[in-house]
């Protein structure tokens, strides 16, 4: 995803280069964005790209950079991922946090502190570990749902692009129409200058909006947890490990008599069957899950769905998803 860099700046100022080539921030480049999906054989996620913490991290705080020029702000956002562990939200199900998603975000100043290379650098640089520890307090970086932030944005770009929603050109027209306005309260927000690129953005974000919460995705993500579960409690990891790099977790997890074989028959799901009623037979799972949309604005008309009717249907259709059906894997 790293060719979005380029659209996002026109340049990775040195500051961001140094700050990211930590360790804290490289480790980012071995777990990935899409939450262990990737691994499995799903078609939806078989022949995606590497889409990792680390390119949506720099991705994000280039964002930032380039709408604000501050760099405090910048270096929030390009920390913001700084304590995801292995698989990402797969960590939330593992925690039966998975709605809220909020117990992988916990430790973001403290694992900045505890870097020397970061630390020195943020002395160089005559900032402080409170400045750039948490990008909600900076709303061009992180806003609430369904506002527009850069985080929103990066992903939202990195994955229509991965998934085909979205082309380098239509991309580059996304990017290019957007401008710092101010949302209902007066807070900087990122908006559309044009309506008809507002709108073209909300429905491709919608587009991922589905893939989030898909069958596969949702029944993926709870079967490795369950994997991790399983290989917590057999000793082959241990809660530390979930903070290393996939690359090594996966090793351990093939190395093992129990837990490899459940690890490459979660790499073999190729397909999901459904029913309504849980069957007798086998392990029936059903997975509720949280639904992520965006609702932007256009500058002096509000939010999308406020003014295109299409749009708010399908919003709304989006959000009257209800997840009852029992999955399994095969």
């Amino acid at each position: 995803m790293n060719q979005l860099w380029s659209i996002y700046h026109n340049e990775i100022p040195p500051f961001l280069r140094e700050f990211s080539a930590a360790p804290p921030m490289a480790r980012l480049k071995d777990v990935g964005m899409n939450c262990g999906c990737e691994y499995t054989h799903f078609p939806r996620f078989r022949d995606i790209g590497p889409y990792s913490r680390y390119d949506h991290s720099l991705g994000v705080a280039l964002i930032v950079w380039h709408f604000t020029g501050d760099k405090k702000q910048a270096l929030a956002g390009l920390f913001h991922d700084i304590t995801t562990p292995v698989f990402a939200h797969v960590v939330d199900f593992l925690d039966g946090d998975h709605l809220r998603q909020e117990s992988t975000e916990a430790g973001t100043a403290d694992r900045i502190a505890a870097s020397p290379e970061l630390c020195g650098l943020l002395e160089e640089y005559g900032l402080t570990v409170e400045q750039v520890a948490d990008y909600h307090r900076y709303p061009i970086a992180d806003n609430p749902a369904p506002a527009l932030s850069a985080d929103r944005l990066e992903y939202t770009l990195g994955n229509a692009l991965n998934y085909g929603f979205a082309d380098l050109g239509q991309i580059r027209a996304f990017y290019g129409d957007l401008t710092v306005g101010e949302d209902e309260a007066g807070r900087p927000e990122l908006v559309f200058r044009t309506p008809e690129t507002a709108a073209a953005f909300t429905r491709t974000a919608l587009q991922n909006s589905h893939v989030y919460v898909a069958d596969e995705d949702r029944f993926a993500m709870e079967a490795l947890a369950d994997l991790l579960r399983l290989a917590l409690d057999r000793g082959i990891l241990t809660r530390e490990d979930l903070w290393i790099t996939e690359k090594p977790v996966i090793e351990r997890l093939e190395a093992d008599p129990v837990c490899g074989p459940v690890w490459r028959k979660f790499r073999g799901y190729s397909r999901i069957l459904r029913s309504t009623e849980r069957p007798s037979g086998g392990t029936w799972v059903r997975v509720d899950a949280k639904k992520r949309w965006i609702d932007p604005m256009a500058r002096g008309m509000g939010r999308v769905s406020q003014w295109d009717a299409e749009t708010r249907e399908a919003i709304e259709q989006f959000r009257s998803l209800e997840f009852s059906c029992w999955l399994y894997g095969e």
